[in-house]
């Protein structure tokens, strides 16, 4: 086949390959004899399906480990998603209405599918395998899961993540190591007796700490917050957004992780405590932490009975009084 005899959108991707290839100082024929070698791509081989598939290690013969191990990887390849959008965000200069607002509807897609997904828990596990295999994990903890860390950091300022005790007493002028010491989740991973630091927070602390105050430091100026602030165009759309987003952060998959510790962990008159031995009875509820990205965004009303309706109606089946 002669060249006049290539159809025409042919030659024109070879001659636009023959500028990008000569662009970077390649040779365009070396790379066409590679393809001609080359296998064609699989599936399995695209998503690395057999490594995937192989990632699942239980340590114990209990059955629904597996199911536990499996719900967790999801969990963090969702994670993994959310942090991309929000890096997009971050990053992007001069950001308009239009972007932000896609962006943000894909991270909120994804909470919906996180909070909806811990039905696979607590309905997916018995309770008596969960309560032995459980024992196996110690002291690892789901509160070591520095991907949400991430998400977090990424959505707010610190001072929104700090204990709710000492909100109001730290600021600015306080170093890294003291805000870092000072972050919600640090106080919610101590130990029940002692209040002293638990070998969880220890060591994901260890594995973690440098990166995640780097992060703080590094996105001071231009997490989604400080990012809303500065958006051109930005209207009662996007506010919106921003309040769902912080709803489906820190009320509503908090509150689906807890329901689900409640049908595992709770048992009267004495609870069980956590692997890590979190005290996940005052960390989880969004009523005692007030977490809240966008405090700006809300009533003091709002802010005051931050998470306390959907507990009532979720946890005990009923109404608010009042």
């Amino acid at each position: 086949m002669s060249p006049a005899q290539y159809p025409k959108d042919v030659i024109e991707k070879i001659e636009l390959l023959q500028e990008k290839f000569k662009a970077s100082g390649q040779d365009l024929s070396s790379y066409l004899e590679g393809l001609l070698y080359a296998d064609y791509m699989s599936y399995w081989d695209y998503i690395n399906l057999d490594i995937l598939l192989s990632l699942q290690q239980p340590r114990t013969s209990f059955k629904d480990e597996k199911i536990f191990i499996i719900y967790h990887q999801i969990t963090e390849l969702y994670f993994k998603l959310i942090i991309w959008e929000l890096e997009q965000i971050a990053e992007k200069q001069e950001i308009d209405s239009s972007f932000f607002k896609q962006r943000l509807e894909r991270v909120i897609m994804y909470f919906d599918h996180l909070v909806s997904s811990f039905a696979v828990m607590w309905k997916g596990m018995e309770k008596e395998q969960f309560l032995k295999f459980r024992m196996s994990l110690l002291p690892s903890s789901g509160f070591q899961s520095a991907q949400y860390r991430v998400i977090e950091i990424l959505s707010t300022d610190a001072k929104n993540l700090l204990y709710v005790d000492v909100r109001d007493e730290l600021n600015r002028e306080n170093s890294m190591d003291v805000i870092f010491d000072n972050l919600y989740w640090q106080h919610g991973a101590k130990e029940l007796a002692t209040g002293e630091k638990t070998l969880t927070l220890k060591s994901f602390e260890k594995k973690y700490g440098k990166e995640l105050k780097e992060l703080i430091t590094n996105y001071k100026g231009n997490n989604i917050w400080q990012k809303y602030r500065d958006c051109k165009g930005k209207d009662e759309e996007l506010t919106e957004l921003m309040k769902t987003l912080d709803l489906k952060a820190n009320v509503f998959w908090p509150l689906a992780h807890y329901k689900s510790a409640v049908r595992y962990l709770q048992k009267d008159p004495v609870d069980i405590a956590a692997t890590g031995g979190t005290n996940w009875q005052k960390f989880l509820p969004p009523r005692f932490q007030k977490v809240i990205f966008y405090p700006e965004l809300w009533t003091e009303q709002e802010k005051a009975e931050w998470g306390k309706g959907w507990v009532v109606k979720e946890i005990f089946g009923k109404e608010e009084e009042g």
